[in-house]
């Protein structure tokens, strides 16, 4: 039974019929509780994560330089201004945007679309902040599905229309793996983990998807003049 001691100090005592020990606090109306789980679910920064990422950092330098001291560079001949060469591919990390050139004109595939990309990135981690942000297919799940079905109908339409394949199927992938939550109401296991998933958690593995599949095409199958090759046949240019 609550039982009020001042206008500022409530503190909240056992009830009628419970012999157990129970913990009193004193919460002031100016003061906002914290609400924290087990102690041993914290950790400090110094030395848990510092530790083990400078740990994986060496490990990755001593594979890289062994990877370097058996395998030579896949250097070719220099430069030369007067002979572009065929294929003309950039960087990896940019073989992603190339390939968007490929599909959509200039002024979308290499200036509309990265700002769009940049935009998202930076406006969804403010949307529905929360403690424990609620998974997609808690809510109404009704109007989640034909959301969902909608935006996805009008992307792959869209990326059909430019023929880019290469957006278009990873989009129904992603909504595939969206569905599968709703084939069972198990919160455990891998469609467990799925069902936990948010709306935005979706949105960025769908970004990431996208961006391996491009970055993969653009480096094994693309060959002279931007054609489409298959690299265990003519090999990766």
């Amino acid at each position: 039974m609550a039982q009020t001691l001042s206008k500022d100090i409530q503190v909240t005592g056992q009830t009628a019929g419970d012999s157990r020990t129970k913990r009193i606090a004193f919460i002031k109306k100016d003061t906002t509780a914290a609400v924290r789980q087990q102690e041993e679910d914290l950790v400090m920064t110094f030395p848990h994560l510092i530790v083990r990422g400078i740990i994986v950092f060496q490990i990755l330098v001593i594979l890289l330089t062994v990877i370097s001291l058996l395998y030579d560079a896949p250097l070719k001949s220099i430069a030369d201004p007067q002979h572009t060469e065929v294929p003309a591919k950039a960087p990896w990390y940019f073989l992603g945007l190339q390939e968007l050139l490929h599909y959509f004109p200039p002024v979308v595939g290499g200036v509309l679309i990265p700002l769009l990309v940049v935009l998202a990135l930076v406006v969804i981690p403010y949307f529905e902040i929360n403690i424990k942000p609620d998974g997609l297919w808690e809510r109404d799940r009704t109007v989640t599905f034909v959301r969902l079905t909608a935006a996805t109908l009008a992307i792959s339409i869209t990326m059909a229309f430019f023929h880019a394949w290469a957006i278009a199927l990873p989009t129904v992938v992603i909504y595939g793996f969206m569905l599968l939550p709703l084939a069972s109401d198990s919160h455990r296991g891998f469609l467990g983990r799925l069902r936990e998933y948010t709306l935005w958690q979706w949105v960025m593995t769908w970004f990431v998807l996208l961006v391996t599949v491009l970055t993969c095409i653009g480096v094994f199958f693309r060959g002279p003049y931007w054609r489409w090759t298959w690299p265990w046949i003519e090999g990766i240019y």
